[in-house]
């Protein structure tokens, strides 16, 4: 058997008319499922925030806008590794392929406990869900709730990433993934790329107008 007609057997199979395999084509339909519950979110704390402005405090004054900055710009970083990742397995670089899952992990796993220790913080300073402390300072029970609603479903989605990211890289130890087969490490990418491009969203909107 000839080498194209050796990666072709391997490669995944794409479905008639759109030339996509199965698990990718999955991937995306999971993901517009999610852009519509984001956008639901991102839609609802828009609504409150204009409806009720006296509710919100000014940026900067109760959230941690550089230690969040920082995050983000972590998270971002991660994203550039999880690319390094899948560039690796397509040039068949197995060693590349683990260290960058692995400083994927690594960069996700410390974004979440980033927002943990942003969280202990906030709550020791009594700025909880339905908080009404900061009601003389600008803000009010909506900024609270809907501040820990947004990100901390966003943080969710992160970790389910880390869990799964652990799983490939595990898939990764064993040899699994070649040249001619990385669809796992592909679709990983995808969800990644998508959880940054959300935070990305959220960091805008809730800690910097």
């Amino acid at each position: 058997m000839s080498e194209a007609a050796a990666i072709h057997a391997h490669a995944p199979r794409p479905m008639e008319g759109i030339r996509v395999y199965n698990v990718k084509l999955g991937m995306w339909v999971f993901l517009l499922s999610e852009v519509m519950f984001f956008s639901g979110l991102i839609g609802a704390y828009i609504i409150l925030r204009f409806a009720n402005p006296e509710q919100w405090a000014a940026p900067g004054e109760v959230l941690n806008v550089t230690l969040t900055a920082f995050n983000t710009f972590m998270l971002i970083c991660s994203s550039v590794t999880m690319v390094k990742a899948f560039a690796a397995i397509e040039h068949g670089d197995q060693a590349g392929l683990k260290r960058w899952l692995l400083a994927t992990i690594v960069l996700g796993a410390a974004f979440v406990g980033i927002q943990v220790f942003e969280y202990i913080k906030l709550a020791e300073h009594g700025f909880v869900p339905m908080a009404s402390q900061y009601a003389a300072d600008g803000g009010g029970p909506l900024y609270g709730s809907t501040f820990y609603t947004m990100t901390g479903f966003h943080g969710a989605h992160v970790t389910i990433g880390v869990l799964c990211l652990i799983f490939t890289l595990v898939k990764a130890l064993r040899g699994h993934y070649t040249e001619e087969y990385y669809s796992g490490v592909e679709i990983m990418g995808l969800y990644w790329h998508f959880v940054d491009l959300v935070w990305i969203i959220l960091f805008t909107i809730v800690y910097l107008i």
